[in-house]
This record gives C-alpha cells, structure tokens and sequence, in this order.
C-alpha cells in the first residue's frame, strides 16, 4: 500500500472505511514524517500532538461504531482527516501568532468560524503552520520565528504568504491545509510548491477570526494535493456566517458535484496583459502548453485585454497597506500580545512596543499605508487606487460577459532561492503581479501544476472566474489534471 503520508483526504477516508488503517496511525505517520523531515522544511510553527492523539482515539471508536451499524458513509467527508492551519487563524487555546514577535505567546481564546466548522466535520488539527509575518510576503521568508523552505528544492523559496500551508502539504507533513490569500498568498505558494490552492471569491468563507491584514481583500481558502480534495475542503468551510458581516448569503453548494472530466463548449479567454514582458519562458511555455491542451479536449479559446491589470500593483498595495496601517493599530502593547519593558509614560509603551514587536516589512507596509490615508495624499493615492479598483472589476466583468473562464500564469518565475530577493522589496512585489487583479476585484480563482522548469521546479496555471464560480473552476481543474494522468 502506498505511504500514508502521500495519501489525499479522500484515500484516507477510503482507507478507514475499508480498514487499511485507523485515525492514530495516521495522525502518528504524520507526526512522525513531521519529525524526521520538519527540521529541513520548518513548516510548523506550533505543534498540537497530545490533543490530536486524543482526537484520533475519539474518531476511531465512532468509526468502528458507523462501520459495524453501516452507517460509515454518513460520516463527514473530512473525518478523522488531519490539516494544517496557517497561524492567522484563531485557534481555541492554541497559540496563534501570525508569525509575529508580537503576538509570540498570543493564545487564542476563541476559534475562528473555519476552524469551528472542521472540528464539527471532525477534521484533526496537526499544528499551525508558519507565514510571513501578518501576512505580509511573498515568499515566506518574513516570519519571525523562522524561514520556510521549498520540498521540491529546500535551498528555494515555497512562495509565500502561506508558504508554511504549502510547504506541509507537499513534503507530505499534513494532507491538506488551510491558507489566506490577500494579492495571491494561497495561489503563489501553490504554484512554487506544485500544490492545488483556491482563493475563493470574496465572502464565500468566513473571515470571523482571522487576523486581519487587509479587510476587502483577504479570504480563506484550500490547500490540497489534488482538485477533488480541495472541492472537499472548500464544502466544509463555506458558507454564511452571521458572525462576519462581508460574508455572503448564498445557497450552500456541493463543489464536488462539479469534478467532471470534460470542458467540451466551455470559453477560455487568454489574457494578453498576463503573458508579456518579465515572464519566465519556461512558465510561459507551460501555461500556453496547458491551453491548448484543454482546447484538444473541446474547449473554446480567445485572446482578450484587461488593461487596468497593468496598475493592479501599485493599486494593490496602496489599498492593501492602507487597511494594514488601520488594522495593526490594535497592536499597541496594551491589550494583548508582546509589551516592551522600555517604557516611561504611554507614548512610550505604543512606540517601543511596535518598534520591537513588528518586522522590517510589517513596519514599512504600515508606514507606506498611513502616508497614502494622510491628509493631502489621500486624494492623490488611496482616492484613486479605489477607483482603478472600480475599473478593474469592471474589465473583468467584461471579460466575463464573453468567457466562462480565464487563464493565465500564477507567478511570474518558478522558485527562486532563498534570500535572493529580501534586500529587494519591489522586486518581491513583482512576484505578484498575476495574482493581486484576483483580489482586487474580489473573484476567484485556482492554481493547478501544469509543468516543470528545467531544475524541477513547479510552474503553476492559474484558472479565473468570475463571482461565485468556483464550479466552473474545478470542472476546468478537474479536467487538466486528469488529462495528464493519461
């Protein structure tokens, strides 16, 4: 039988109703790659074992109860399944850190509404695992605790914000996880890791709970091995939630009634802003390879143009930024979280207490957010970064009236090593320009491996679609994916 640890969510599930293995064997083979392989890869930050272990003996006398009463396939699809949660989610008496010196021994007394849901489905949290710092990267190398590396090439970036929610996933250290995706962070790890991510459209998951770096931008989603887990995970932590007042009131959907292998009359537009200048050929190859594969398969393709996308950056992270500066306010010392011991009077406490508390890119993000909220720059920036905001969904929409699906690369490159870009901050920046339009206009979209560069490295294809389409997205997966089985 095939290692445990490479199984998916459903061969797991499979596994136990045909009694090839119990919950505790499985938790335990995850904990024990975690100890052989985690000191390279460093995925996790905080690990959950005692409880997990008492979980996994509490699933496996329900399923030995359902399995003799023939009741097994009315367990849900995620039970005794472990996952990995990136540390922005809150986590009942469980650290959650945010991978920041200022929430270092930050022990949650709530969880968030996701983290609510996969208990009730019965999931098994193994840990929370490492990002950069609030969310704050690209590459996962601004944690303060510690870098990240690629299990593809450990001497490589994993991508980031959510490099510790990808890196766990494809070194085999949890089946699958959970990451948050601001201008790209669930979409880029994927892709450099050669994972499945989806950054869901705005609202579709609840934010209740997660730690807040840009409110209109930020949404949970799925990082799996394969499309059918992440339509399993994204069934169970979907849907409304009282608690978040962005989240939408929509009808619940099984996403896995949309994993049909066929895009025979689907339309695909090829965006020409996202194949141009600065594009790795390699990257370029793969995704164009890709499109026509889905087009031998009956697919329908075109060209058209989202010109807006070529201010998406700046427009991002002005946005972004300005949220961040307001968000991070509530780290003062005072409430919660780390407190400088250098202080006289209060001023004291809030400087010195973010001074120390807060990285270099956290800091600079706040800083680049409060001039662009200042008087006299507001009009000039964060004004305008709305209303290119407001120009971008539109093109969308457009494109949208003409095309089921778009396509296009995820990241510009494939994985580049670690530290090459740290001194560099626009550089890094650049690193998301196909993933932050996504956000910007609140849509979703997946990343899905489709080919390798020369070094091995994972080159990741990016399908979007318009709001509350991430149906249409999986049967497009499903489909490639399936097609390179053959």
């Amino acid at each position: 039988m095939k290692n445990i640890t490479k199984l998916t969510s459903h061969e797991i599930r499979e596994g136990y109703k045909n009694k090839d293995f119990t919950v505790k064997e499985v938790v335990e083979s995850f904990y024990k790659n975690i100890d052989e392989k985690d000191g390279d890869i460093k995925a996790f930050i905080t690990l959950c074992k005692e409880d997990a272990l008492k979980c996994a003996e509490i699933a496996d006398s329900k399923i030995s109860e359902a399995l003799a009463n023939g009741t097994f396939d009315e367990l849900p699809a995620l039970f005794g399944v472990p996952i990995a949660i990136k540390d922005n989610m809150n986590t009942y008496g469980v650290k959650t850190t945010c991978a920041s010196k200022i929430l270092e021994n930050f022990i949650s007394p709530y969880d968030a509404t996701v983290i609510k849901n996969l208990k009730e489905q019965g999931a098994i949290m193994l840990g929370k695992v490492n990002m950069d710092e609030f969310a704050m990267g690209s590459s996962c190398e601004n944690s303060a605790f510690f870098v990240t590396h690629n299990p593809v090439d450990l001497t490589k970036v994993p991508g980031g914000s959510s490099g510790g929610s990808a890196a766990a996933v494809a070194g085999d250290l949890a089946p699958i996880s959970l990451g948050s995706d601001t201008g790209g962070s669930i979409r880029m790890p994927a892709s450099l890791c050669g994972i499945v991510g989806m950054k869901p459209t705005y609202g579709l998951i609840s934010r209740y709970g997660l730690v807040a770096y840009a409110s209109s931008l930020d949404q949970i989603g799925p990082m799996t091995k394969d499309v059918e887990d992440n339509a399993i995970l994204l069934n169970a932590i979907a849907g409304h939630d009282e608690m978040d007042s962005t989240s939408a009131n929509i009808e619940k959907k099984d996403y896995t009634k949309a994993l049909i292998n066929d895009v025979k009359g689907l339309k695909i537009g090829v965006p020409e802003e996202f194949f141009g200048e600065g594009i790795q050929k390699e990257v370029k190859e793969a995704v164009e390879k890709a499109i026509e594969k889905l087009k031998s398969l009956g697919a329908e393709v075109g060209t058209c143009s989202l010109a807006a996308c070529k201010v998406a950056l700046p427009t991002y992270y002005i946005i972004a930024d300005a949220e961040a500066s307001s968000n991070l306010g509530r780290f003062d010392g005072i409430r919660y979280g780390y407190r400088t011991k250098n202080f006289e009077n209060l001023k004291d406490i809030y400087k010195n207490t973010r001074s120390e508390g807060f990285g270099k890119e956290v800091k600079r993000r706040i800083i680049l957010g409060t001039y662009v909220l200042s008087a006299g720059y507001y009009d000039a920036y964060y004004k305008k970064a709305q209303k290119v905001r407001t120009l971008i969904k539109k093109q969308f929409d457009d494109a949208f009236s003409k095309y089921d699906v778009l396509i296009a690369p995820v990241s510009p490159t494939t994985a580049w090593n670690i530290g090459e870009k740290v001194n560099n901050p626009l550089e890094m920046y650049l690193a998301d320009l196909f993933t932050v339009p996504i956000n910007i206009a609140g849509i979703p979209a997946i990343s899905i491996p489709c080919g390798k560069d020369n070094n091995g490295l994972p080159i990741g294809m990016q399908i979007i679609g318009k709001h509350f389409s991430e149906e249409t997205l999986y049967r497009v997966a499903y489909t490639f994916e399936k097609s390179r089985e053959v």
